[in-house]
């Protein structure tokens, strides 16, 4: 459950020692003491408590694990239940409600009180509903609860004022609608069949009233019993016994004939004048055998039997193939005349109902449309048109069409890149569509105030993205991109490799970084790759530019028992390259000799490219001596300085995409040079190697098998494995926060990774290990989009030793880093800022943020002539300038003393694919780039806010004194935090473990 959490007054600054060994300045009593600031800071705080509060908008997507469809034909709006409780209410597109059963039981049947701007739901724990809809929010003005029988079955004739209700005991029971209470009007089973009857005839399946008298209602049982049951009487007018169980009953519109679908796969015809026998029997998919009987089929689970005034009417139903194909679809079958049209489905049909053109059952029908519900999908069928097309979706139904792995949301983009995505990705839509409007046209809505554009990216499994547009209440797709099309297709010999790191899914997106500004696109893949995009209206023959970046440990890295507690990692300075490796031969490699080869080819082609986002460069990481690389897990992309950086954890590298080069590959320790905080001893020889690892990987093996049913969706990505117990059960785990977040949670980040080894082929997993990367997380498809910017590899300690390591890591800067602690980059950005204390001008910096809550300055030369940007090669000089927080840090964000939020330098967008103009040579256009700085804003200096995931500071630059500090949290962690302008005001935005937002305001800079 979120919560906002109340801006908090009155906290005290930080003491110099409880900041972690870092240059804080405050005192006890909460007034902050004179830090060295340039001038006096000047902020005018506008922002309080009651300006936040949350405030549901819409549910985005298909509705989860639906189980009941209605639709009122007059105000053309439809209702979807679903098992956990909710009703989702949908119009024209753009009319979107979501109402939940405060019960959370699922939704059984729902019932439209027709043109009447109500709805009735029956429900799993045998409550009615009756919901108002005419108000902004749906509300439930009535419920009656059922305590002795189970409800099966509801009918709601139109303009009626009862509401019939079936039970699994065989009675049916009447409400009044307008009062909402049981009439008192019971038709008892035992009444309702003969009394000679001497079994029982099951519970109700059916109730309809009959279109030729409103007082006469037909009521079907299970066991294929039928009473048409006389109301005003309260007597049976006929009984049918039919010998096949009975699933659905539909009346023709003349009230003379009804039409009844089988357990047995047939379809049986009833005349009221003798209802000693059906007058017509048929097996739609049943095909006649030898002897003359008709084979086996399934049940024909719902049948709507619809007439038309200009043609023979339409049977419409669901199920009744024979049983001889093994792994066929679910199907939807349109019976019209003597033609029969069998339409396919991708997922098992939930329900379906049919439109027509009149409300009335005793008028002709006339149907145009079939709405069927899915499990995972929602489609409307056109009935007007002889090869039944199906009509486009308005509505953002595919969100989930492959699991979403990361998203991202960019406010107030430039006003153009919508129109432009939108008429791009128009040209790659599909076609064979039903030309006719969407029939679900009802409902009225009105565009919110805001009118700022916002787009949304969602990544996903199979390697796509998808622009979206979320400037109005719809969500609507814009711009579709396959990322797989830059790679080869992997042969038959070389599947092993590609599947190394992630089963099943070798291109799933792990984090994007975009431009809206110069629409440059970087994408993350989950096999160690980076791509990036720069937008074209032209389409374009090129061929795609491939980096290998050697960032990898070699050394050892997991410690056996019985080596001293204080050993560390110890890093090869020659084992970092900064140069690109030259390709390397791609062949059907044994792991324990595969070494400077990829997880993917990229196509070494010319490749014709359409307009949209074209692929121009990629980046990836290389296996080293028989092992795969770590993922990435930070990523950050500045289009005035033409650089991109990425970071796992082992190391840095910063990449050139303007000059396609490498400019930086290191590990995290060598940034620091001589200013690294802690004592990192050399490690005893690789004696035990073998046998630790084979530890580790039957941890992961046993971890893996266990739950990767369950991981891919949910939190577990920020799951730990345990030292003493190899094998978890997920179920039973505790969460170290004070809330329980699907189970078992902890910080993704604050922990070590633990790199694999070659796998040992006579190992009783060597089968399955060989297909994933040894040390790679058991996670591989659709990891929680909350956690997927700082999903790292899965540590190997327990909670305790976590926190010890932890404390004593902090305790002083001459301790060592425990026993297999590797700091992982786990944020990164670019900025204009002071690299070093005794810079007065502010140059091109990138900062960088690790798992031990250590942030480090890396200053760079960038040219600013465009030639010589091109020609002259980037100096960057690590300056080992060190600023420390409690926890991972996530997020860096950068204000003016007059507390402005300070934007990242941009290029403005140029299509390079455009044709030359010789009066308007193409030029780069940067924003904020500006080296040399005039001597005012040299002498401001500016803020850096740095937060973490229990801490945020504000420091002070050039100087470096940190000026405030607040703990976040101390029961949970920090997931994502974003410093956001607010109403011309600036605030810290944190999403905790616990479902908890919280909202830190800068009072003359004491973070609250």
């Amino acid at each position: 459950m979120k919560k906002f959490r109340k801006v908090l007054d009155g906290l005290t600054t930080s003491s110099p020692a409880s900041a972690g060994g870092s240059p804080s300045c405050g005192s006890a009593a909460g007034t902050p003491t004179a830090a060295p600031t340039p001038r006096e800071l000047d902020v005018h705080e506008t922002l309080l408590s009651e300006h936040f509060h949350i405030c549901k908008t819409v549910r985005h997507g298909f509705p989860y694990q639906p189980t009941a469809l209605a639709f009122d034909p007059v105000q053309k709006i439809l209702a979807i239940g679903s098992r956990s409780g909710g009703v989702r209410i949908l119009g024209r597109p753009g009319v979107d409600c979501y109402c939940q059963h405060e019960s959370g039981a699922a939704v059984l049947q729902l019932q439209f009180l027709i043109n009447e701007g109500a709805l009735v739901s029956a429900c799993a724990d045998d409550t009615l509903h009756l919901w108002n809809l005419r108000q902004r929010r749906p509300a439930i003005l009535h419920s009656l609860k059922f305590n002795r029988e189970r409800i099966t079955f509801c009918h709601l004739p139109f303009q009626s004022k009862w509401l019939y209700v079936g039970t699994e005991r065989g009675n049916t029971h009447i409400v009044n609608v307008e009062s909402f209470v049981l009439s008192g009007y019971v038709i008892m089973w035992n009444k309702a069949i003969e009394l000679s009857t001497k079994t029982h005839p099951g519970p109700v399946v059916h109730l309809s009233d009959s279109p030729k008298d409103e007082g006469k209602l037909l009521i079907g049982f299970e066991s294929g019993t039928i009473v048409m049951w006389d109301l005003r009487s309260k007597r049976a007018d006929f009984r049918i016994y039919y010998d096949e169980a009975i699933h659905s009953v539909s009346w023709h519109h003349e009230g003379r004939q009804f039409m009844c679908s089988h357990s047995d796969g047939s379809l049986s015809m009833w005349n009221l004048r003798n209802t000693a026998k059906p007058f017509q029997v048929t097996f739609p998919h049943g095909k006649s055998q030898r002897d003359g009987r008709k084979e086996s089929c399934k049940p024909i689970l719902k049948v709507e039997y619809k007439t038309c005034r200009n043609s023979e009417p339409f049977v419409i139903f669901s199920g009744g193939l024979s049983y001889d194909k093994a792994g066929r679809r679910p199907t939807l079958t349109i019976m019209h005349g003597k033609a029969i049209t069998v339409l396919e489905m991708d997922h098992p049909i939930v329900e379906f109902t049919v439109l027509c053109e009149t409300p009335y059952l005793n008028e002709v029908q006339e149907p145009y449309a079939v709405v069927v519900l899915l499990e995972k999908d929602f489609i409307v069928v056109d009935l007007t048109q002889s090869n039944f097309p199906i009509f486009e979706n308005p509505y953002p139904m595919d969100v989930h069409e492959s699991p979403v792995t990361c998203t991202a949301y960019f406010a107030d983009c430039p006003p153009d890149i919508i129109p432009v995505l939108y008429s791009i990705g128009a040209k790659h839509k599909k076609t064979g569509y039903s030309h006719k409007e969407w029939p679900v046209s009802g409902g009225t809505w009105t565009i919110g105030s805001q009118t700022y554009p916002e787009i949304i990216i969602t990544g996903h499994a199979d390697g796509s993205i998808k622009f979206w547009d979320a400037t109005a209440i719809t969500l609507q797709m814009l711009y579709k991109l396959k990322t797989s099309k830059v790679f080869e297709k992997p042969k038959g010999g070389e599947v092993g490799r590609s599947a190394e790191l992630v089963e099943e899914d070798p291109y799933a997106v792990q984090m994007v970084s975009w431009c809206p500004q110069s629409r440059v696109f970087c994408v993350v893949g989950i096999s160690a790759h980076v791509i990036l995009y720069r937008f074209s209206k032209h389409d374009a023959n090129t061929s795609i530019t491939s980096l290998e970046v050697r960032l990898q440990c070699e050394m050892e890295d997991v410690i056996s028992p019985s080596d001293t507690e204080n050993t560390v990692c110890a890093t090869d300075p020659g084992g970092h390259s900064p140069q690109p490796q030259p390709s390397s031969p791609r062949s059907n490699t044994p792991d324990s000799v595969r070494d400077s080869i990829p997880c993917l080819r990229v196509k070494d082609r010319v490749i014709r490219m359409p307009p949209g986002y074209q692929a121009e460069l990629v980046v990836q990481l290389l296996w080293v001596d028989g092992e795969p690389p770590q993922q990435i897990t930070s990523l950050d992309l500045n289009s005035a300085y033409g650089l991109l950086a990425v970071g796992n954890c082992n190391g840095l590298a910063v990449v050139d995409y303007l000059q396609k080069t490498v400019i930086l590959c290191m590990s995290t320790v060598e940034l620091y040079g001589s200013a690294d905080p802690f004592q990192r001893l050399t490690r005893s020889p690789r004696k035990n190697r073998q046998s630790t690892s084979d530890f580790c990987m039957r941890g992961l093996s046993n971890f893996y098998s266990d739950s990767k049913k369950r991981i891919r969706t949910s939190y577990q990505s920020l799951t730990e494995l345990s030292d003493n117990q190899v094998s978890l059960d997920l179920e039973r785990s505790k969460s170290p926060t004070s809330d329980h977040v699907n189970g078992h949670c902890t910080s993704p980040t604050s922990q070590p990774c633990v790199p694999g080894r070659p796998r040992v082929p006579g190992g009783p997993e060597g089968p399955r290990l060989s297909r994933r990367g040894p040390g790679r997380p058991p996670f591989r498809k659709a990891q929680s989009a909350a956690c997927m910017e700082v999903s790292l590899p899965v540590s190997s300690l327990t909670e305790e030793s976590r926190e010890n390591s932890f404390s004593r890591s902090r305790s002083s800067s001459v301790s060592s880093i425990d026993r297999d602690t590797k700091e992982a980059v786990t944020t990164l950005q670019f900025a204009e800022s002071y690299g070093r204390k005794l810079d007065t001008l502010p140059t091109p910096c990138l900062w960088v943020g690790t798992s031990l809550g250590l942030v480090l300055l890396v200053p760079m030369s960038i040219p600013m002539d465009e030639q010589e940007r091109m020609e002259e090669p980037i100096t960057v000089a690590p300056t080992g300038t060190v600023l420390m927080l409690k926890g991972s840090v996530l997020r860096f964000g950068f204000l003016d003393c007059s507390g402005g939020l300070i934007q990242s330098p941009y290029e403005l967008w140029r299509d390079l694919n455009a044709p030359e103009d010789p009066e308007r040579p193409r030029r780069r256009k940067l924003v904020n780039f500006s080296p040399c700085s005039s001597q005012e804003t040299a002498s401001d200096g500016h803020l850096a806010v740095v937060c973490s995931e229990r801490q945020a500071k504000v420091f002070l630059m050039p100087s470096q004194a940190c000026l405030y500090v607040h703990n976040i949290t101390e029961s949970s962690f920090v997931l994502r935090a974003d410093v956001v302008g607010v109403s011309n005001s600036v605030c810290l935005a944190c999403f905790c473990a616990n479902g908890h937002i919280m909202i830190l305001r800068f009072k003359s800079y004491k973070l609250l």
